[in-house]
């Protein structure tokens, strides 16, 4: 129903809406209309946002109309709408049964609505729009108690909603026209199952599979016909016994759905980075020394270097049955050469024997150079990732880091006040606040439960993630809280076992990550473009692989870029790598040379089994927990190695982790959609 119709309605009926707010009010107590739920609702879905006396109306006047219930309803992270009329009872006599019944919405997910149309006049009723992906509309939804705004905050936190450009009264849901356009409000980490178990549990909001896509299809196809004879026909139920993988896959397709109509816009233009492009051009082809195809075969006889039996990327499981475009750098032989084995991690003696009698590193490159190639016992990590993080100074003193931490211990029970001498009368006006309190509420207690740290009811460590996460979007209310930031600091409060100390490492992190949750998602941007620029580099062949088959956009790495790996190894393996890429001893973007080391391991899979966009992101969301992270080390380092100059080139200035460009705002956010 366009905008024009609606406002032809006649909705200036006192009495009626006295009758409806009565009506709203005593279809609370009713426990059968409270209880129903429509076969295609299912039982074990949670009930996230539920609002009385929400009606339609069928014709223009105000008196005929059909009061309801709106209910917001999530089940395997996916959002569904309903409204379902109060059974027996319309405001007229001339709406029959049959109508109330065709009207109803039953369990519509987000990932049909394209967008929302809301209208919330100075007088008068409040109402929404839904508009779907096949270009329907549902008819007007009133909400005679007001409360529209509340409606779309609750939708926000959910599924992505972008305010449009040409009207601001209108709420795109889940666009992604301009490249990784997407908030992380959309994007959900729930807690990862034990990775040994080899799955990789990573569920987005929404999104569909080609499969799935065309089911969809052919349902709104079907509707078409129905709505122009009798209205609006209930959705097909959604469908929980999938198979995990085809479902996780799906989950994840809110990146593939929008995948191919980005790749040219993304790499075509110079996304900023216009100076980079140009360099990157006139370069010519790495030059590697003459010597090294004859020192890497001597090497090849007498080391094999391979990953485990059980592993997804050995060359025994490749198909052979296409012609694949050999490894330019011969990269089986290449790691030997210049790719080190892993020594055993640093232990306390070792790092003392580091710092001087006052406590200072007395040369840090030194420090990271260990670090970089054994990692760090598990009791002296309490120690160096304040080191790593940039937390502690290098040349600090045990008296100087101390004294540090005294005060920022002050500084950060200061700051916790903040939020926690808001009165519920306050919060009730502080819209931010409560969105921000609600997805760390919600976050923290699925993260990393199955770790024994967190695991368990009234975890103590679990409040305090939560305290840390709330206090860090008061100290930096540009950026707040973003769905992933729980990753981070999981580990980090693992390690460091102190509440200030842990949101202090924090907070170092964030300096260098943050742009990653940016709404712009320019941080994001910019590592997958440098990420394209070095597999163009080191693997020349596969990069043209990727653009023959659009996926030159490299969106099947976002997981492994967004959160570093956290998925993709078990626990102790992740601290491992995450203590290694921030000794940024070789590169300060170490973990693009990792990605890049495991798409060159899974080439010859990749390529020989012609894998497209969709077979590709699911190929790499099952390489989680079947990566092997030594080799995957070793591989990167010879990669960087490698790569040299023209590698560090291909990455533009500010690129995460790298610090941020001084131009006055590290943390650029639209405005508040609602």
């Amino acid at each position: 129903m366009s905008m024009e119709a609606s406002e032809l309605q006649d909705l200036s009926d006192d009495a009626d809406y006295a009758a409806s707010q009565q009506q709203g009010s005593a279809s609370m107590m009713r426990s059968d209309s409270g209880k129903r739920s429509s076969p295609s609702e299912h039982e074990d879905a949670e009930l996230i946002y539920l609002k009385d006396n929400v009606a339609i109306h069928p014709t223009q006047f105000a008196s005929e109309r059909i009061s309801g219930r709106l209910k917001l309803t999530k089940q395997d992270s996916v959002l569904f709408l309903s409204w379902i009329p109060y059974k027996g009872q319309t405001s007229n006599a001339k709406l029959s049964e049959k109508d109330r019944s065709l009207y109803t919405i039953t369990a519509v997910p987000f990932t049909e609505v394209r967008s929302i149309r809301r209208h919330t006049p100075t007088l008068g009723w409040q109402y929404v729009i839904v508009v779907l992906s096949s270009g329907l509309a549902f008819p007007p939804l009133y909400f005679y108690n007001g409360g529209v705004r509340e409606f779309l905050a609750i939708v926000k936190q959910h599924v992505f909603l972008a305010r449009s450009s040409e009207d601001p009264n209108v709420f795109i849901v889940n666009d992604f026209q301009s490249p990784l356009q997407r908030t992380l409000s959309s994007l959900e980490l729930p807690s990862s199952l034990p990775v040994a178990s080899g799955q990789s549990v990573y569920p987005l909001d929404g999104g569909s599979s080609n499969e799935n896509q065309g089911r969809t299809s052919a349902d709104i196809g079907n509707r078409v016909s129905s709505v122009i004879q009798s209205g609006l026909r209930k959705q097909k139920s959604h469908d929980p016994t999938r198979d995990l993988s085809i479902h996780l896959l799906e989950k994840f397709s809110l990146v593939t759905k929008f995948a191919r109509d980005t790749t040219t816009q993304l790499f075509s233009e110079n996304n900023g980075f216009g100076t980079v492009d140009k360099r990157w051009n006139n370069l010519p082809i790495h030059s590697y020394p003459e010597k090294l195809s004859n020192i890497a075969e001597e090497k090849h006889n007498e080391i094999r270097h391979s990953y485990s039996e059980n592993d997804l990327l050995k060359d025994e499981e490749i198909s052979n049955d296409i012609d694949v475009p050999a490894d330019p750098l011969e990269f089986n032989k290449l790691s030997l050469v210049w790719g080190k084995p892993r020594q055993p991690p640093m232990g306390h003696k070792e790092f003392t024997a580091l710092l001087d009698s006052e406590g200072r590193v007395v040369e840090s490159k030194a420090l990271r150079e260990r670090v970089f190639y054994g990692g760090i016992e598990h009791q002296l990590r309490r120690e160096v990732w304040p080191f790593l993080l940039g937390y502690y100074a290098y040349d600090s003193t045990y008296a100087e880091r101390e004294y540090l931490r005294s005060v920022k211990r002050m500084e950060y029970a200061t700051l916790k006040q903040q939020w926690q001498s808001i009165s519920p009368e306050q919060a009730k006006r502080f819209t931010k606040y409560r969105e921000r309190k609600g997805l760390i509420d919600k976050d923290v207690v699925r993260t990393d439960r199955a770790f024994e740290y967190y695991e368990g009811d009234d975890n103590l460590h679990v409040n305090s993630m939560r305290d840390i996460l709330l206090t860090y979007s008061f100290y930096n209310f540009d950026l707040g809280y973003c769905q992933g930031m729980s990753d981070y600091l999981s580990p980090i409060l693992f390690v460091m076992e102190d509440e200030s100390e842990s949101f202090w490492c924090f907070v170092a992190l964030m300096e260098r990550l943050g742009p990653n949750f940016n709404r712009d998602q320019n941080g994001m941007h910019t590592q997958l473009f440098a990420l394209s620029k070095l597999v163009e580099l080191l693997d020349t062949p596969l990069h043209n692989y990727f653009k023959q088959n659009d996926c030159l956009n490299y969106f099947f790495c976002f997981r492994w870029i967004l959160i570093q790996f956290k998925r993709e190894f078990e626990y102790e393996k992740t601290m491992q790598l995450w203590e290694v890429m921030w000794t940024h001893y070789l590169s300060e973007h170490f973990h693009l040379y990792v990605c890049v080391a495991v798409l060159k391991r899974c080439r010859s899979k990749i390529m020989g089994e012609q894998m497209d966009f969709d077979t590709l992101l699911k190929f790499i969301n099952e390489l989680s927990g079947h990566i092997d992270l030594d080799s995957t080390v070793r591989d990167a380092e010879a990669l960087c190695i490698c790569a040299g100059e023209n590698g560090a080139a291909s990455i533009p200035p500010g690129t995460p982790p790298s610090l941020p460009l001084d131009d006055g705002t590290l943390y650029p956010q639209e405005d508040d959609v609602l």
